[in-house]
């Protein structure tokens, strides 16, 4: 990203770190999973807090639930769950993980990929002043 600079918009330095991500391999997109914290994580912090507002307002179950689908897609696919929360409820996410469980590795890391660039645009663009 440093090399590509300067951008001209948001727009743009969006745009390039996406192209950027999509072209890194897969060791390094499962290094940046691994830098977040678990949905419904009570001590996530910073913005995964703001990111994961939904979980907060769920039911004790749905939370139990979130907990142990966690753990469930972590052994199955060898890295937490990623998913873009922003304005997400917690039921929502909670289906979203239900439903990726029966993904194969291949399509379920290219998912989980997409939903981390996601979250990269944005942080990139509250890093710029927006929403």
């Amino acid at each position: 990203m440093a090399a590509a600079r300067p951008f001209a918009d948001a727009e743009q330095l969006t745009d390039t770190a996406a192209r950027l991500w999509r072209a890194l391999a897969p060791a390094d997109w499962l290094e940046a999973f691994a830098a977040h914290p678990k949905i419904g994580a009570s001590s996530s912090g910073g913005w995964a807090s703001a990111e994961q507002a939904g979980t907060a307002a769920a039911s004790q179950t749905v939370r139990e639930r979130l907990a142990e689908a966690n753990q469930h897609y972590e052994a199955r696919f060898g890295y937490i769950f990623i998913v873009c929360a922003t304005g997400r409820t917690a039921e929502a996410m909670l289906a979203d993980l239900e439903r990726r469980l029966s993904h194969d590795a291949d399509e379920e890391l290219a998912i989980a990929a997409d939903e981390q660039r996601k979250i990269t645009e944005l942080r990139l663009i509250k890093l710029l002043g927006g929403q």
